[in-house]
Order: structure tokens, then C-alpha cells, then sequence
């Protein structure tokens, strides 16, 4: 037994690893959280209720993936009616509170300025705090090192996770982006195509009829007296 602890004594990568490893295969409590992304048709209004709980702190970020010029209203009530956030025409956000009274908080989107334009929008309402990792909740002595270098790790991964879905959101938006934009080139070039092909055929005709030589029967003679 001795001689496995000074060999993962010698080996502290090793040690960060198994740890790792151990606390991703439990079942580890993580925050109660709604994320997803849906489709906002013009003139509509879409909400969201969630319940939390007094004291609770509570987190709700969204983005306008595509449509019209990436904007949405959002609202944020209360149990009591109250209206405790509000944005007008906005393309993303992000806004955290803690809970004033316990209730079903409601999250609104609101597409109703808009009379022709689609919007997906995606949303993230986070309630609660995330749970540590295992052992680490009542921790009563000092951590260790590789305790320590755990919970940096575990941190980490967490904030890897959110960069890569703003990252997927970004290259969402610029790939819609992009496509809008091949769709205008495309229609824009096929209309000045079709219009230098009515202009040369008309010059074509004009070109022709200026040389073209009139019969005898179509020239105009003076009337003889």
C-alpha cells in the first residue's frame, strides 16, 4: 500500500486524472437550468415559467440566432405580476438576480413589432447554484493539492462548456448570416444578368433596324401632280 502511494506520489498528472475521472463518473448534482432554442414567428409571444425558490440565485442569458435584425423584447415577471427585466429590441444579454419571494418566475419573448420576420432565438435560465464535487461539500480540513487541482479542473471544463456553445452560437449566427448574403448576391447577379441581356438584344434590334434597307413598296414618294 505504501509503495502505491509514493508512486502516485511521483506521478501527480496521474493523480489529477483518476480524480478527474472518478468525479465525472458519479452522479454529481448540477444546477436545475432550462436551455434551449426555438423558433419566434412574427407577431408572436412566447413564455417560459420557472420555480424558485426565495433567496435563490437565478440567471437568464439569451441570443438572437437569425432573423430580421437580430432583435427580440424580453420581460421577466415575478410571482407578484412584478416586472423585475425588461429589454427592448435586443440581440442578447445576459441578467442574474436573486429571488425576491418564492414562486413561478416567467420569462418572455416578445417578436409582436415585427410583421414578416422569423426569429430563433436561444435561451438559458439557470436556478440555483451548482453543487461542488463529490467529498468536497463538507469539507473539514484544508484541501489538498490534488483536491485543489480537481476543482480547478472541474471549473474549467464548466467554463470550456459555456465558451463552446457561445462559440456554436456565433458560428450559427455568421453561417445564417452568410447565407442570407449569398442569396442576395445570388438574386442581385441573376437580375443584372437578365438586364444585359434585355439591353444588348434591344441595341442588337436598334443596331439592325438603322442599317437595315427599306424595300420599295415601304418608301414614302412624292405624290406626283
Amino acid at each position: 500500500m505504501t509503495d502505491r502511494k509514493s508512486r502516485l506520489q511521483q506521478h501527480p498528472i496521474l493523480c489529477l486524472a483518476v480524480i478527474v475521472l472518478l468525479a465525472l463518473g458519479h452522479k454529481i448534482p448540477v444546477v436545475n437550468s432550462v436551455e434551449l432554442t426555438f423558433e419566434l414567428p412574427d407577431n408572436a409571444r412566447e413564455c417560459f415559467h420557472e420555480e424558485i425558490l426565495k433567496n435563490q440565485t437565478a440567471t437568464l442569458e439569451f441570443q438572437v440566432v437569425s432573423g430580421g435584425r437580430y432583435d427580440v423584447d424580453v420581460t421577466l415577471e415575478s410571482p407578484t405580476g412584478e416586472v423585475v427585466y425588461r429589454q427592448i429590441k435586443t440581440q442578447f444579454d445576459s441578467y442574474q438576480f436573486v429571488a425576491a419571494a418564492t414562486g413561478v418566475y416567467v420569462a418572455c419573448f416578445s417578436n409582436e413589432f415585427s410583421t414578416f420576420s422569423h426569429k430563433i432565438v436561444y435561451m438559458d435560465f439557470q436556478v440555483g447554484e451548482e453543487q461542488p464535487l463529490p467529498g468536497l461539500e463538507e469539507h473539514a480540513t484544508v484541501l489538498t493539492q490534488m483536491e485543489k487541482s480537481a476543482q480547478e479542473t472541474h471549473k474549467g471544463l464548466n467554463a470550456i462548456l459555456d465558451y463552446q456553445t457561445h462559440h456554436r452560437l456565433r458560428e450559427a449566427q455568421g453561417r445564417k448570416r452568410a447565407e442570407d448574403l449569398n442569396e442576395r448576391v445570388l438574386w442581385w447577379s441573376l437580375t443584372e444578368t437578365a438586364a444585359i441581356l434585355i439591353i444588348a438584344i434591344g441595341q442588337v434590334l436598334v443596331l439592325r433596324n438603322f442599317f437595315s434597307e427599306k424595300k420599295p413598296s415601304q418608301m414614302n414618294y412624292p405624290l406626283m401632280k
